[in-house]
């Protein structure tokens, strides 16, 4: 309110991107599930036995205790049994969702595979799983029984005195096709292997943290750092209009709350403005935020990358287009033809030099969280983010 009032916060472009900060908290504390379930059963155990001390101790002395005393001594200043417990919930909610995607992605690969055995023709990549052997195989046969069903054909042409039309198919060993599927067997068959393998297993995939258990192990590019994800929708003069924080390195399930916050701020501004600088024009977004949902999503216009800079650079250079979408594109293919005109190549353009440079300069005000919890660390973001928009508003205001 205070950026819109001064003339600041032109909702004209909206860039949305995320940033890993790191917590208060090693990268060394994450834990497993099986070593938080014993230090739980531990702790229980010491506890049981201080209470059977003490029942002890009292017994026939003259006292009335109501039995859920603080046994003296009893304290741990650094609340590591406390930070212990969270981690192992933190880790068994993990498990328990991680449980119930696989089950989903099991039922879609199902019917996947059941598709392919019935004839019917799948688009994308084998998804992993217990079924990635089978569908690969499937997709073999199928390749092999189409391919001489071909020669078979000319063949059978061949034998009725007739010429063939076209150049005869390659022999079914040399087919570009069936290589390819045939390395995607082998590929599966490797993976099914590796996965029973014991040897194969390394560090445990689900942990948690002891010191911050709502903390998460984000991928950068320089490496895996213990923190958050944080995501900042920042406008055309860079203003930060939104912030959120999460513990998925992902972004694509950020796309749509940043939108619905940079909505409610740009309502707010207008209401009180009038000013068209507080409509939302597009929101820009980079590859990372890719998914059809997201292109389908209800809210403001939207330009979000299909694919890496290069590859997007390559398109826009290489397949140039004018107009609107053809009628009856997919979300993506319209999202496709809109980035690869000129208008929208140029409007894309200004995402990097919008929201880069505001994160560049948040992290100079908040390189690392103090506190710990996801509340506390979104609390400081807001905070780092206020900061920031100050900032802004004081150097654009000074005569």
């Amino acid at each position: 309110m205070v950026a819109g009032r001064a003339g600041l916060a032109k909702f004209g472009t909206v860039a949305i991107d995320g940033t890993k900060i790191a917590a208060n908290a090693s990268i060394d504390a994450n834990r497993g599930h099986q070593w938080l379930t014993e230090q739980v059963a531990r702790m229980v155990a010491e506890a049981d036995r201080t209470d059977a001390a003490e029942d002890a101790l009292l017994a026939g002395q003259d006292i009335e205790h109501s039995g859920d005393r603080v046994p003296s001594g009893w304290g741990d200043r650094t609340d590591r049994a406390r930070r212990i417990r969270e981690a192992a919930d933190e880790v068994a909610q993990q498990l328990t969702r991680q449980r119930q995607d696989e089950e989903e992605r099991s039922t879609a690969a199902r019917e996947r595979l059941d598709r392919i055995r019935a004839g019917e023709s799948v688009i994308g990549r084998i998804p992993n799983g217990p079924h990635r052997l089978a569908e690969a195989e499937a997709h073999l046969a199928r390749e092999i029984a189409t391919h001489q069903a071909k020669l078979a054909r000319r063949a059978a042409t061949i034998a009725a005195g007739k010429k063939p039309m076209g150049a005869p198919p390659v022999p079914l060993e040399q087919h570009s096709r069936i290589i390819r599927t045939r390395r995607a067997v082998e590929a599966a068959r490797a993976a099914a292997q590796a996965s029973t393998n014991p040897d194969t297993q390394s560090l445990p995939k689900t942990v948690a943290n002891t010191t911050d258990p709502q903390s998460r192990l984000m991928p950068t590019r320089r490496g895996f750092l213990q923190g958050y994800n944080a995501q900042l929708a920042v406008t055309s003069d860079q203003i930060i209009a939104a912030v959120q924080i999460g513990q998925s390195p992902n972004d694509i399930a950020s796309l749509v709350p940043m939108m619905d916050a940079c909505q409610r701020a740009a309502a707010m501004l207008h209401t009180e403005s009038g000013s068209t600088d507080h409509l939302i024009g597009v929101v820009l977004a980079d590859a990372g935020y890719c998914s059809d949902s997201n292109l389908a999503a209800p809210g403001p216009e939207r330009l979000i990358a299909l694919n890496k800079t290069r590859d997007h650079a390559k398109s826009v250079m290489e397949q140039p287009v004018t107009g609107p979408p053809p009628d009856g594109a997919s979300p993506r293919q319209a999202m496709s033809h809109r980035l690869r005109t000129p208008e929208g190549s140029q409007l894309y353009k200004r995402r990097a030099a919008t929201v880069e440079p505001g994160i560049g300069n948040l992290k100079k005000i908040l390189d690392r969280f103090s506190c710990r919890g996801l509340r506390s660390a979104h609390s400081e973001l807001n905070l780092a983010a206020s900061a920031f928009n100050l900032m802004k508003i004081h150097r654009a205001t000074i005569r």
